[in-house]
């Protein structure tokens, strides 16, 4: 099944002109949940961090499937944020296969200005990343292996690739930078 064989409903716009949508997909271990943070650090409240192993994992208890309550979950999260005025930074692994036409169907609805990032690390760097970390006890490199899925895009070309080789600090600037997101002084 193609990402684009889901059917989703007939776009309805979500947030407005002054809105922020980022997302940031990749594999485990790719530093996702690190630039995330280090993103909202910047920008300081007025940005909401959706995570999607927080509401599929944490929330739901869900195991990661096709049409997954997780899906949709994540999907109206998003849009009341972006609805209430809040910019929303979506982060997890976010399979193409799995949440490709819902992230297409935000990207699509959005008035104001999508940023759409891919992580792209290769599987060995995957796991030397996956060693410091401090859910490295919770699964195996083996599984970590069977979850890999090489530079898993979405089939429209509107991400933007970070390579393994861009620092925490210069992925940060181009996630800020790209998503017009200016960092706020007086909000944190």
């Amino acid at each position: 099944m193609s990402p684009t064989d889901c059917s989703y409903p007939e776009p309805v716009r979500t947030g407005s002109l002054d809105t922020r949508l980022i997302v940031l997909r990749g594999n485990s271990g790719s530093g996702k949940t690190s630039v995330a943070r280090a993103v909202r650090a910047a920008y300081g409240r007025g940005l909401a961090l959706v995570g999607q192993d927080v509401v599929r994992r944490e929330l739901l208890r869900e195991r990661d499937v096709h049409d997954g309550v997780s899906i949709g979950l994540i999907d109206t999260i998003v849009r009341y944020s972006l609805d209430h005025g809040y910019h929303v930074l979506l982060e997890g692994i976010l399979t193409a296969i799995r949440y490709g036409a819902m992230l297409q169907s935000l990207c699509r609805d959005h008035a104001g200005t999508s940023a759409f990032f891919y992580l792209d690390v290769s599987f060995p760097e995957t796991l030397r990343r996956h060693d410091s970390r401090a859910q490295r006890s919770e699964f195996t490199p083996d599984q970590m292996r069977e979850w890999y899925r090489e530079r898993d895009l979405l089939p429209d070309g509107c991400e933007t690739v970070i390579g393994e080789d861009s620092p925490l600090e210069a992925s940060v600037r181009q996630v800020l930078r790209q998503a017009r997101l200016t960092p706020a002084q007086t909000n944190q």
